[in-house]
């Protein structure tokens, strides 16, 4: 006998309602990140690369249009902006204003992950509420029939672990869509870190006057403090 999806829905009793509202929720939460995420645009190497060039220059007002300029779905532009614009800072100050903005932003990508991964937990444990709830009125069934037969009992324990499979199911697709959107939040996020680093160098080598290298010689760790300078009360009248 084949049963339809609407058959097996009635089978499985009361606990198919609750988990009717996990497979929505979860289905809805998938396709908007999905849609968010793919809108937005998450690559930062081509942002970061042309501000490295205006700053290797010594233009900060070309690279602060850069990132005002940026297309507003640009999630890296901001973060950047907030380094460039706090230039009269000193480095660990201008790490912690641009580690806020990257904070903002990463927060706005990672909306709904907390809903899919409660989603991802409840539904199997309520699919197994629904299996023992079948299984209890299956024995009790067994306990009330004077003749007991295997197709009593088989269908008893068939209807009960509808809701499982049900709740397995809907588990596995919000765990499995929390999982790959991290992965690309987090990417994002190392890409940001990595590229930040190098935005600030260069930033705090255009204050103290001094040319920026290019490529892998600039690492934050390798930065070492300036002695106090002169030219650092005249940095806006070169700036401009």
């Amino acid at each position: 006998m084949q049963l339809s999806m609407k058959d097996l829905f009635l089978l499985g009793g009361w606990a198919m309602w609750p988990l009717l509202v996990f497979s929505v929720a979860a289905v809805a939460l998938i396709l908007e990140r999905s849609i968010y995420l793919l809108i937005h645009r998450l690559n930062v190497q081509k942002l970061a690369e042309r501000i490295l060039a205006a700053l290797r220059n010594g233009n900060w007002e070309e690279a602060l249009s850069i990132c005002r300029e940026a297309p507003k779905r640009t999630v890296a532009a901001p973060i950047f902006l907030a380094a460039l614009e706090s230039i009269d800072l000193g480095e660990h100050r201008i790490e912690r204003v641009m580690e806020a903005a990257a904070g903002k932003q990463i927060q706005a990508l990672e909306k709904g992950f907390d809903l899919l991964i409660a989603i991802g937990s409840l539904a199997p444990i309520t699919g197994f509420l629904g299996t023992v709830s079948g299984m209890i009125t299956a024995f009790r069934n067994i306990a009330q029939a004077a003749d007991v037969n295997a197709q009593l009992v088989a269908g008893g324990i068939f209807e009960a672990l509808i809701t499982t499979a049900y709740g397995l199911t809907i588990a596995i697709a919000a765990i499995a869509g929390y999982n790959i959107f991290v992965h690309v939040v987090d990417r994002f996020a190392a890409s940001v870190e990595e590229a930040g680093n190098e935005i600030i160098i260069s930033l705090l080598r255009l204050k103290s006057g001094r040319s920026a290298p290019s490529g892998e010689e600039i690492r934050l760790a390798t930065l070492k403090p300036d002695a106090p300078s002169t030219e650092d009360a005249s940095l806006k009248g070169r700036l401009t």
